[in-house]
């Protein structure tokens, strides 16, 4: 298992388009060395698997593959559970507009659901994370502060309870056996990005949770057909997010 710090470091390197543009760079140094069928053959795989991972119909497409389909959940499904527990996506540091750190845009999406499921369900919110590892060293503050503020601010809710110190997926499931533990919490629904639930719920039901997946941002077509098959960001981020999931969901069952 590599140490946490490393994570980020070799997923960055591993995963488009990093892992890509170097199989494209090697290509062109086989070129320059004269082995030039073989340098012309990777680069051009390079290229060709960058643009498709950069398609959005792609990335929905892997989703399906790669990773179990979790379905939207309605507010009257929840009428069992005792909590609401969302998971953090990251901080922004500098949000000079607000004068205050705040959630990015995983974390945005993430609460707003939340709020908006236990508005429609009374079910109390916990709320979990700390400082990833890509954030540790980096001066990033914790998650914790930016969420709260986004929750008091924008819905007027108040999280009953809150994990300041995981790191990770893993982390955040064991923070919060402890921490709802106390209150006798077992039943949850659990909130995050649908490319990230299937391994976020396994984690929490490892931990000793009952849970009851909340997805949000569930892949779809986002465009007409044909600009669906156009190079985005949007699309290369989204394959990105399903082969990380997928490999990672590989190595949690190792």
């Amino acid at each position: 298992m590599l140490p946490g710090v490393l994570k980020p470091i070799v997923s960055a390197l591993a995963l488009p388009p990093a892992s890509l543009l170097l199989l494209v760079l090697l290509g062109l140094v086989l070129v320059a060395l004269r082995r030039r069928l073989a340098g012309l053959v990777l680069a051009g795989v390079g290229t060709a698997t960058l643009w498709l991972l950069s398609c959005h119909w792609v990335a929905t497409g892997l989703a399906a593959a790669l990773l179990p389909q979790v379905p939207a959940v309605s507010p009257e499904r929840l009428a069992g559970v005792q909590a609401i527990v969302v998971l953090g996506g990251g901080v922004l540091r500098d949000a000079p507009e607000y004068g205050t750190p705040q959630p990015n845009s995983y974390s945005a999406a993430r609460l707003r659901y939340a709020a908006w499921l236990a508005r429609r369900t009374g079910k109390p919110l916990a709320f979990a994370g700390g400082i990833g590892w890509a954030s540790v060293g980096g001066g990033i503050p914790p998650e914790d502060g930016a969420a709260r503020w986004m929750l008091v601010q924008d819905y007027g809710l108040v999280p009953r309870w809150v994990d300041a110190g995981s790191r990770d997926t893993h982390e955040n499931a064991l923070r919060m056996r402890e921490i709802l533990g106390r209150d006798g919490i077992q039943r949850i629904a659990l909130v995050t990005h649908s490319w990230h639930m299937p391994r976020a719920a396994d984690e929490f039901e490892q931990a000793g949770f009952q849970v009851v997946p909340a997805p949000t941002g569930l892949p779809s077509p986002q465009v007409r057909p044909l600009l669906e098959w156009m190079p985005s960001t949007e699309g290369l981020t989204l394959s990105r997010l399903v082969i990380r999931e997928a490999v990672a969901r590989l190595v949690q069952s190792e």
